[in-house]
């Protein structure tokens, strides 16, 4: 994906997660609001009703008795005398009876000594607060009344919009993975393109005084001074034979470095696999006179693969069960299916694989951690490259050790 198309994407996502965010706050804020509003409702008319029975309908009120002083601050107006049992009496029937489940604190006014009295903490716990202390404000114009307090009414509102506040608090979590996963995202990105611009910049600077080297040592074998002396010949076919060896593995990351970018070209053709193997194999133990590779494969088996990437593959699966042996190497190369597909098997018996560098073989640049793998000229890029082509066809691949020695590589190839 190009940049430009990238950073559109991460924007449009994070105004659209932003936009949903801003909209479940006032959402979030207008539902507190509603239960505050049918909160004040409740408790407005349980009051109203502890009015009604304590004045026993006697007393006409000509405006509303129940006054809102403030947002938990209530005044009620009795005009007439009234006991404070009866009062509690009143208040815990008619809040229970309204579901006002929340503490709340009363207080009466005493005309005789101007002041308010201390009521009772009513608490929706066993124990009551000892230490906390409640504001109560003389009112005036007013004779038989008393206040209520609801200490708590913010918590018991927030309380009982907590599925609200969860979806909010999800939310938040949301947005900050997503920030987050977008600046791994860019930074990965900013990493991959730098990798990659160093890789053809020194692959590029490797070439070509590489490609001088070989002209020049090619040049030279073909002189007559060396062609008579044995011991020149072998150092000019060293280099040689080295410059080669060196020039394929930096056309391999050449390669690796492209295919990051465009994938690999494909060319699937239909290939019968036990010929094509034992060629491969073949030309292997031409190389490799001791080496043991036996093909147990049926006739009739075919596969739909790019011959050249399939190829590759075949060689450098043989090619490291041969390196990463510390005997002669015998390589069993054997074919199994069932109803999902064909499982095609590579069993060596080399110094196998730490457990725990069994998953990462496959990585870009990883090499196993052995005394045998520092002796091997390499980059780890040889399986990277196996597990690319495998991905790129469809396929899996799979690596184990034996139980006795070495390694079984199992290529799945689904019907």
């Amino acid at each position: 994906m190009e940049i430009k198309k990238l950073n559109i994407v991460i924007s449009l996502g994070l105004v659209a997660i932003i936009g949903i965010l801003i909209a479940q706050l006032l959402w979030t804020k207008q539902a507190y609001n509603l239960e505050d509003r049918k909160f004040n409702q409740k408790v407005n008319i349980a009051l109203m009703e502890v009015v009604e029975k304590m004045s026993e309908g006697k007393t006409s009120f000509t405006e509303n008795p129940v006054q809102i002083i403030a947002n938990d601050y209530y005044v009620v107006n009795i005009n007439n005398e009234f006991h404070p049992s009866v009062l509690e009496h009143y208040l815990k029937t008619e809040f229970t009876r309204f579901q006002i489940n929340t503490d709340y604190v009363y207080a009466l006014y005493n005309c005789h000594s101007d002041q308010m009295i201390y009521g009772k903490y009513m608490t929706q716990h066993q124990e009551e607060p000892s230490e906390k202390v409640i504001q109560f404000p003389k009112h005036k114009n007013l004779t038989y009344y008393f206040s209520i307090r609801f200490p708590d009414k913010t918590t018991y509102l927030i309380s009982s919009l907590r599925f609200w506040y969860l979806l909010t608090f999800a939310l938040i979590i949301i947005l900050l993975v997503y920030v987050y996963s977008i600046y791994t995202i860019i930074q990965q990105k900013k990493f991959s393109e730098l990798q990659r611009d160093f890789i053809n910049n020194m692959t590029h600077e490797f070439k070509t005084p590489l490609s001088s080297i070989l002209l020049a040592s090619e040049s030279l074998n073909k002189q007559e001074i060396v062609q008579e002396n044995q011991k020149l010949k072998t150092y000019t076919s060293i280099i040689i034979n080295q410059s080669f060896k060196l020039n394929n593995h930096i056309e391999k990351i050449l390669n690796i470095a492209k295919n990051d970018v465009s994938g690999l070209s494909l060319k699937p053709q239909k290939i019968i696999l036990l010929p094509f193997i034992e060629e491969i194999a073949e030309n292997i133990k031409q190389k490799n006179e001791n080496v043991s590779i036996i093909v147990n494969i049926e006739d009739h088996i075919s596969v739909v693969a790019d011959e050249f990437h399939f190829t590759n593959i075949i060689f450098n699966l043989i090619e490291n069960s041969i390196k990463y042996c510390e005997t002669k190497p015998e390589i069993i190369i054997s074919s199994d299916k069932d109803s999902k597909g064909l499982y095609l098997k590579f069993k060596d018996n080399g110094m196998g694989i730490p457990a725990k560098s069994i998953n990462h073989i496959f990585d870009k640049f990883y090499r196993v951690n052995a005394n045998k793998s520092d002796e091997i000229n390499g980059f780890g890029l040889g399986l990277f490259y196996v597990k690319k082509v495998v991905q790129q066809h469809g396929w899996k691949i799979f690596v184990e050790n034996n139980t006795d020695k070495g390694i079984t590589v199992t290529l799945f190839i689904p019907f």
